[in-house]
């Protein structure tokens, strides 16, 4: 079942979901912290609607932010957004086109701590939010990472992260598809995307 949801409405959603997970936290939660952080994203292949082979999808440039609240000494709540525009090549028409893919999970993180260096493990549950030329939709997504802290001051750390991404795909797949021409098709099962990014953590 297809679920209709324009950009202003899918920030929306991730605006109210922060306040409605911060507001019961923040009485009682120490250093809530921002960190916004670029990287690379490496994704699955698509497949080809005509003979069933691989479309290649473009390794692009991922934007992220961070929300998190320090829940215990070793442990941190977290609410993650991330969303990267990949490229392919249509399999019908042989033009590039693109598709963008949001995530919105909230995680926690465990920080393993050495001085001021931090070994970070943070697993998340959540949505992927797919948007082609022609339709959107919503899956559910896990997300996995391992990450390192270099604390440059009190308030400021430099953040390194490789991170995973795995979205449940129903049968219905349509989503590269106008009327009867599919440009692509999504394979059946998960949708893996795999991050490197690099941020600046800022406490408050």
């Amino acid at each position: 079942m297809q679920t209709s949801l324009t950009p202003a409405n899918f920030i929306c959603i991730i605006l109210i979901n922060a306040a409605l997970l911060l507001s019961p936290i923040t009485s009682d939660a120490r250093d809530i912290e921002i960190t916004p952080f670029v990287g690379q994203m490496f994704s699955a292949d698509l497949i080809n609607s005509q003979n069933g082979t691989r479309v290649v999808v473009a390794d692009d440039t991922n934007y992220g932010l961070a929300i998190a609240w320090q829940d215990s000494p070793n442990g941190q709540g977290q609410i993650l957004l991330n969303t990267v525009s990949h490229d392919f090549i249509s399999s019908t028409d042989f033009q590039e086109h693109s598709f963008d893919v949001s995530y919105l999970h909230f995680s926690g993180v465990t920080q393993l701590k050495q001085q001021n260096y931090v070994t970070t493990i943070s697993l998340g549950i959540g949505a992927s939010y797919f948007e082609t030329d022609s339709k959107d939709k919503i899956y559910p997504s896990l997300t996995m990472a391992f990450g390192t802290r270099y604390e440059l001051s009190n308030n400021v750390a430099l953040v390194t992260e490789l991170r995973g991404y795995a979205s449940y795909i129903e049968e219905d797949n349509q989503l590269f598809c106008q009327e009867s021409i599919c440009h692509a098709l999504l394979e059946d099962g998960l949708w893996l995307d795999g991050s490197i990014s690099v941020g600046l953590a800022i406490k408050f």
